[in-house]
């Protein structure tokens, strides 16, 4: 069998309805994923792609969140409409699709973005204000 050239996490994450961080599988239908996964069979991709099943991704504000390894491709907002598209310009084709991409500098932020440098904004730690 050959070697996967990518595994796609689908966050299938569900959280109660109206919780400020968002919820990546609403419905709890993982119906995304379950695109992916018809899509990678249409295109006989299965052997070298694999759409996975995630837990929280931790990037709940910028979900519904997939990434795509071991590219490390972080994609944010992610529709149905999508999939196609991340399988034919991503997966097949090679190329990042800038308006899904979560800016690394908003991974790990709880969509707050880029932490700031000591002494910008709030105090630092160990400063008073």
């Amino acid at each position: 069998m050959p070697s996967f050239t990518h595994h796609i996490f689908v966050c299938c994450n569900r959280r109660e309805p109206g919780n400020v961080r968002g919820c990546c599988d609403p419905d709890a239908s993982e119906s995304l994923r379950m695109a992916f996964k018809m899509a990678l069979q249409r295109r006989n991709l299965g052997p070298t792609v694999r759409a996975n099943k995630a837990g929280c991704l931790d990037q709940c504000e910028q979900g519904p969140t997939v990434v795509i390894y071991p590219q490390q491709i972080w994609y944010g907002g992610v529709r149905l409409q999508d999939v196609e598209r991340i399988i034919d310009e991503t997966i097949i084709g090679g190329h990042v699709l800038d308006d899904l991409l979560i800016a690394g500098e908003m991974l790990n932020t709880k969509g707050k973005g880029p932490p700031q440098a000591a002494g910008e904004g709030e105090a630092a730690v160990g400063q008073t204000k």
